[in-house]
């Protein structure tokens, strides 16, 4: 007779679980190279099929309309590449010039340190030395990572073509891997899945463009260079999460370092981005990006970060897709509602502990009435 985990003790439904979540992040790891490519063609998949689903509407076979369906997006990819390229020439121009008046600001900013810290600008260079010679693995694993990054690249044309012809296929199984009295879930969660990761990511992008024209706008009154460039270079951190917001302010309060006298334009770049982030997660985020995935802000920082150890910065832009599709799994399954509900966003008033004692001092004061007894 076979024995049930959820019959066992919890020290042993826990060991089970545990050593199940291990495995799985071990695989994971592993397989890094082979799932990431995956994964971001999943999405795409989902992404384009519709526009795949029209073509074929046109009497086209299957194999023309994916085609014209990715040399389309193909095409507008490289027109976005063209358009920051040629921006970063501009930039590049420019670059003699900007170290050299990188490198003034540091001696500045070194003699400054010496007079009120009193540390010495050779220990202040034996400091920078140590950190960068200890930053070398790091940058090693930063190029591993982009030349990763343009693997994923060359592979997702090819990967998008074939989930996209075999859909069916992969459909099928789907449903048969699943009992029959469980079809009409299989299909509400692949149907909520499909319309949840294609209202992200166009949300997503639609986000992008508004906050890229918001960031270059800002960056132009302020006169700070390349305001466009590293406008939509910021849009593009802004993808992150709540962190990658943070994270874009550095690169214009740097430039306007630089190459401006003074502070005030620094200011200015803190304020705007200040003010464009609390626009972008009061109004665009919520009206915007999918309704559809609603995971609290917590949930979302740990699985970003989470992701962001799993699979560097691939995981952190598919954290947030792959854990909604969880939830949208999790509120299906009655044994994964909590599970559901841990993610979302929907925060109850009371907590189930004061409910029970709610209901416990309201019987204890129905028993001891004495106009009850």
């Amino acid at each position: 007779m076979a024995i049930k985990i959820k019959d066992q003790p919890f020290y042993i439904q826990s060991t089970a679980v545990l050593f199940g979540l291990v495995l799985l992040v071990y695989i994971l790891a592993t397989l890094t190279d082979i799932l990431v490519p995956l994964a971001f063609a999943a999405f795409i998949a989902v992404l384009l099929n519709p526009v795949a689903n029209r073509l074929q509407r046109y009497k086209m076979s299957k194999a023309l309309s994916i085609g014209i369906t990715l040399l389309g997006a193909l095409i507008v990819v490289a027109g976005v590449a063209y358009f920051l390229s040629s921006q970063m020439v501009q930039f590049g121009t420019s670059l003699p010039m900007l170290k050299q008046k990188f490198a003034v600001i540091t001696h500045d900013l070194k003699e400054w340190v010496q007079a009120t810290l009193n540390i010495p600008v050779a220990k202040q260079n034996q400091m920078l030395n140590d950190a960068l010679g200890g930053g070398q693995a790091m940058l090693g694993k930063t190029l591993g990572g982009l030349i990763g990054t343009l693997g994923i690249i060359f592979l997702l044309p090819v990967y998008v073509f074939f989930l996209l012809l075999y859909k069916t296929l992969i459909l099928n199984f789907l449903y048969e891997v699943f009992a029959e009295e469980n079809s009409s879930k299989v299909a509400e969660v692949l149907s909520e899945t499909k319309v949840a990761i294609q209202s992200y990511i166009v949300g997503l992008l639609i986000e992008m463009i508004i906050v890229a024209v918001m960031n270059s706008a800002a960056l132009l009154l302020l006169g700070v260079k390349y305001a466009i460039l590293i406008g939509c270079i910021g849009a593009i951190l802004n993808l992150i999460p709540y962190l990658g917001g943070i994270i874009a302010i550095a690169l214009p309060v740097l430039m306007a370092t630089v190459t401006k006298d003074g502070y005030s334009t620094q200011l200015g770049v803190v304020i705007a981005y200040i003010v464009i982030q609390f626009i972008d997660n009061n109004i665009l985020v919520p009206r915007i990006v999918s309704s559809k995935v609603q995971i609290n802000a917590l949930m979302s920082i740990v699985v970003v970060l989470l992701g962001n150890q799993l699979w560097g910065i691939s995981g952190m832009f598919l954290s947030i897709p792959f854990v909604a599709v969880l939830k949208i799994i999790f509120d299906r399954i009655d044994e994964l509602k909590p599970w559901g509900k841990l993610l979302g966003d929907n925060i109850p008033t009371r907590h189930i502990g004061e409910r029970l004692k709610g209901s416990g001092r309201k019987k204890k004061e129905l028993t001891t009435d004495p106009d009850q007894s």
